[in-house]
C-alpha cells in the first residue's frame, strides 16, 4: 500500500474499463488523481467513486487547448504532476482495401497524436516537479501485425516507437517513459469493436496459453509498478501482459 504515496496522477480514458481501474487503483496506493475523458456524467462518476482524492477534467486527447487545460487544473488545484498514464484509445475493425482515411485517422489521432501530445504537455510541470513517471498504454499489437486492425495496429506501434524517444529525450529530466502492451482484456472498447462483427472475444482468445484474456485489473497492477518508484530503472521498455499470446500464437479476428 502507498506506493504512490503524495504523487499526482493523471489518467486518460479514465471513465471506464481499464482506465477507471487505473484511477482508482492510484488512488488507493496514496495518489491524487485527475481523471480524464470525454464521457463526462461517467468519468465525474468515477472520481466521485473515488472521492476526496480524485476529480474529473474534461479532455479530449487530440486536442492541444484539452491538454493545456487539464494540465494547468492538475498543477494549479495539487501543486504537481508527477504521472501521467496514456490510457485513452479507441478500436476499429476493418481490411485495409474497406477503411477509408477518415476512419483510419481517426484511430491514429486518439491513440497515436493523443499520446504524443499528451507527453510534450506534461513535460514541463514533470521536470518541474524533480522527475516522473509517463506510461503509454500501446498493445501486443505494438508487437505483431494483427489483419483487420490496419489502424489500431499502426497507432500502437507508433506508440512503442514515440515511448523510447521520449525516454530518451526526458530522461535526462528525470522522466522515466514506458510502454505497456496488453493482449487480450475485457474492457467496454473491446466489446464495442467486435459486436458490430459478430464475434466473442473470449473465443477468439482461447489459444492463449494460460486460456483466458485479462481482467482490467491485472493490466493496472503493471501500470501501477510502472508509475511507482519500484521501477525506478526502467525506461524505453515494452512490458508485454498478454498471457504468453506472443509467446507463440499469432491470431487475427474474423474478416468480413
Amino acid at each position: 500500500m502507498n506506493r504512490l504515496d503524495g504523487k499526482v496522477a493523471l489518467v486518460t480514458g479514465a471513465s471506464r474499463g481499464q482506465g477507471a481501474v487505473e484511477a482508482s487503483l492510484f488512488a488507493a496506493e496514496g495518489a491524487s488523481v485527475v481523471v480524464a475523458d470525454v464521457l463526462d456524467d461517467e468519468g465525474r462518476a468515477v472520481a466521485d467513486s473515488i472521492g476526496e482524492r480524485a476529480f474529473y477534467v474534461h479532455l479530449d486527447v487530440t486536442s492541444e487547448a484539452d491538454w493545456d487545460g487539464a494540465v494547468k487544473e492538475a498543477t494549479s488545484r495539487l501543486g504537481r504532476l508527477d504521472v501521467l498514464v496514456n490510457n485513452a484509445g479507441i478500436l476499429r475493425f476493418g481490411p485495409i482495401a474497406a477503411t477509408s482515411a477518415d476512419d483510419y485517422m481517426a484511430v491514429v489521432n486518439v491513440n497515436q497524436l493523443g499520446t504524443f501530445l499528451g507527453m510534450r504537455a506534461v513535460f514541463e510541470p514533470m521536470a518541474a516537479a524533480g522527475g516522473g513517471s509517463i506510461v503509454n498504454i500501446s498493445s501486443i499489437d505494438g508487437l505483431i501485425g494483427m489483419a483487420g486492425m490496419v489502424s489500431y495496429v499502426a497507432s500502437k506501434f507508433a506508440v512503442r516507437g514515440m515511448t523510447k524517444v521520449a525516454a530518451l529525450e526526458f530522461a535526462a529530466a528525470g522522466i522515466r517513459v514506458n510502454s505497456v502492451h496488453p493482449g487480450g482484456v475485457a474492457t467496454p472498447m473491446v466489446d464495442e469493436a467486435s459486436a458490430g462483427l459478430g464475434f466473442d472475444v473470449g473465443s477468439l482468445l482461447g489459444a492463449v496459453p494460460l486460456g483466458r484474456i485479462a481482467s482490467s485489473e491485472e493490466i493496472a497492477r503493471l501500470v501501477l509498478f510502472l508509475a511507482s518508484d519500484d521501477s525506478s530503472y526502467c525506461t524505453g521498455s515494452e512490458f508485454v501482459v498478454d498471457g504468453g499470446w506472443t509467446a507463440g500464437y499469432a491470431l487475427a479476428p474474423p474478416q468480413g
